[in-house]
C-alpha cells in the first residue's frame, strides 16, 4: 500500500514528533475516550440492564480493590493508604451489595461468569480471611460454575504463605506479580513498598503453591532506571521463569505524584527517560525473552507457552464482552454501554447504602464505535483479521481506514497482507502512540482521559 500524506497524516505525524515523556495519558485503555462519557447518559445504562441481553457475549467481573500500603509515585489509580480495619470491612460489604444488585436486574440475572478479575490497588493487602468470607459471598452472589479465569493482582510485600494458600482454595488462576523492577534503591525512589527479598520470598511460596499460571509486571522507564539496570531485571526475570511477562513503558498521567510535582512548577529532581529509550529499554526485553522461548502476546506480554497460557479477560474484552465493572471508580461495559462507578469513597458508598448502583458516567456506543474501539484494542495484540470486523459489524476497514492503513504501511510500522494486519516491532513498541489514527473525527479532539 502507498499513500500521498494528507492533512490528517501529516497532523498526526506531527502530533507524535515530540519523543520526550510529557504530561498526560499514554496508554489506551478504551474508546470512545473516557472524556466523552458523561453522566447524562446513565439512564441508557439503566435501560440496557432493564432488558435480556440483546446480543451473546461472555460475561465477566472486575472488583476494584483500592487499599495500597503506600502510594506509588507513578501510580493513577484511585487508591486509598488511609482506611482502617473497619473502612475497609464496609467498603467490601458495599461491593457485595453492588454486586447484588446487579444479579437480580434481566440482563445479568441467571448469566454465568466466565472471567473475574480482582485489581487495585492491592488486592493482596486484603487478609486471608477477609479473602475467603469476601471471594466466598461473591460465589453465592453470581453463578461460578463457567468461569474459565480469576485474576488476582499481587503486591510482593503483601504475601504471606497463608495467604496464597487462600488464593489456590478459592480457584485463583493467575497471579499477577507487580515486580516493577528488581533494584530496592528504584523501588524506593518510586514510592514501591516492597524490595526485592519481598519479591523472591512471595515467588518461592507461589512456586511450591503450583498456581495454574503466574504473570511478572515490569515498568520500563521508571525514574532512575539505567541501561545497566534494565538488564539485570530482564536476567533476573528470566531466571524465575514466570508463564508470563507484561512491560508497560512509564508515564505521567495528570493525577500522579510525579505529575502534580511537575505541574506545581517544582523542578522535578529526576529525569525521565525519553520514548525511544524506553522502547529501545522494552525491545531489549522482547529479544532476551524470545531467545529464552516465549512468544509475544500482546505489546506488552510475552508468554511461554501460547497452548497453555492464556489472557481470557483481557481477549474477552478485546472482543467486546459484557463486564460488570465494581468498586469505587471501576469501569464496565454492559451490551454495547460503558459505564464508571463514582470516583470518590463517600459518593461510591451512599447510592449503594440507598440500594442504587454507584453510577457516575456511561458513554452508549453506535455500531460503528463499538467496531472501532475492538479493532484499536485487538490491534494490541500484533495482529489483527480484518474479516472479523466485517462479518461482525459489515464493516469493511480496509476502506474506513485507507488513509491510516497505507500510513502505518508506508512508516514500516504496519504490514497488510490480503485481510491480516501485522504490526511490525516497530509499530508494537508504540502501538499506543498510533491508535489515536483510528479515533472516528469527533473524538479526535478531546483529552484521551
Amino acid at each position: 500500500m502507498s499513500s500521498t500524506p494528507s492533512r490528517t497524516t501529516k497532523r498526526l505525524s506531527l502530533a507524535s514528533s515530540d519523543e520526550k515523556t510529557g504530561l498526560g495519558n499514554y496508554f489506551i485503555a478504551n474508546y470512545p475516550p473516557f472524556s466523552f462519557w458523561t453522566s447524562g447518559n446513565i439512564d441508557a445504562v439503566y435501560q440496557t440492564l432493564a432488558k435480556p441481553p440483546q446480543r451473546p457475549s461472555p460475561l465477566g467481573l472486575y472488583i476494584h480493590i483500592p487499599f495500597c500500603r503506600k502510594r506509588c509515585k507513578f501510580c493513577y489509580f484511585r487508591v486509598y493508604v488511609d482506611k482502617n480495619a473497619r473502612d475497609i470491612e464496609d467498603y467490601l460489604e458495599h461491593v457485595l451489595r453492588e454486586v447484588a444488585i446487579y444479579s437480580r436486574l434481566e440482563a445479568i440475572r441467571g448469566r454465568s461468569l466466565d472471567f473475574v478479575y480482582f485489581g487495585g490497588g492491592t488486592p493482596s493487602y486484603l487478609s486471608a480471611r477477609q479473602l475467603r468470607d469476601f471471594i466466598g459471598a461473591l460465589k453465592r452472589l453470581m453463578p461460578w460454575e463457567r468461569v474459565q479465569e480469576v485474576t488476582f493482582e499481587c503486591e510482593p510485600g503483601t504475601l504471606q504463605r497463608p495467604k496464597l494458600e487462600a488464593l489456590h482454595e478459592l480457584g485463583v488462576t493467575r497471579l499477577s506479580l507487580g515486580v516493577e523492577n528488581f533494584n530496592d534503591a528504584i523501588l524506593e525512589e518510586n514510592g514501591r513498598a516492597h524490595r526485592s527479598a519481598e519479591i523472591y520470598r512471595a515467588y518461592q511460596w507461589i512456586r511450591d503453591l503450583a498456581f495454574p499460571q503466574v504473570n511478572i509486571d515490569l515498568i520500563a522507564g521508571m525514574v532512575g532506571e539505567t541501561w545497566e539496570n534494565w538488564r539485570e531485571c530482564v536476567r533476573q526475570t528470566l531466571a524465575l521463569q514466570p508463564d508470563s511477562v507484561t512491560i508497560y513503558q512509564m508515564e505521567l498521567p495528570y493525577n500522579t505524584e510525579y505529575a502534580k510535582a511537575a505541574r506545581s512548577g517544582h523542578s522535578l529532581p529526576f529525569s525521565l527517560a525519553d520514548w525511544p529509550t524506553k522502547r529501545a529499554w522494552v525491545n531489549y526485553a522482547f529479544e532476551e525473552l524470545l531467545a529464552a522461548g516465549y512468544e509475544i502476546s500482546s505489546g506488552y506480554t510475552l508468554v511461554r507457552d501460547k497452548q497453555r497460557v492464556h489472557f481470557r479477560y483481557r481477549d474477552a474484552l478485546w472482543q467486546g464482552a459484557d463486564l460488570l465493572g465494581t468498586g469505587v471508580a471501576s469501569f464496565g461495559h454492559i451490551q454495547g454501554v460503558h459505564v464508571q462507578n463514582h470516583t470518590e469513597w463517600d459518593t461510591y458508598l451512599e447510592p449503594i447504602r440507598n440500594g442504587h448502583l454507584p453510577l457516575y458516567r456511561a458513554y452508549l456506543c453506535s455500531p460503528l464505535e463499538l467496531c472501532v474501539r475492538e479493532f484499536i484494542l485487538q490491534l494490541k495484540t500484533g495482529q489483527v483479521d480484518l474479516d472479523y470486523f466485517q462479518g461482525k459489524y459489515g464493516e469493511r476497514i480496509i476502506v474506513r481506514f485507507g488513509e491510516e492503513l497505507a500510513w502505518l504501511c508506508d512508516q514500516g510500522y504496519a504490514l497488510l497482507d490480503g485481510k491480516q494486519l501485522t504490526l511490525t516491532r516497530a509499530g508494537l513498541l508504540q502501538v499506543d502512540r498510533l491508535l489515536p489514527i483510528f479515533f472516528l473525527p469527533q473524538h479526535r479532539t478531546n483529552r484521551y482521559v
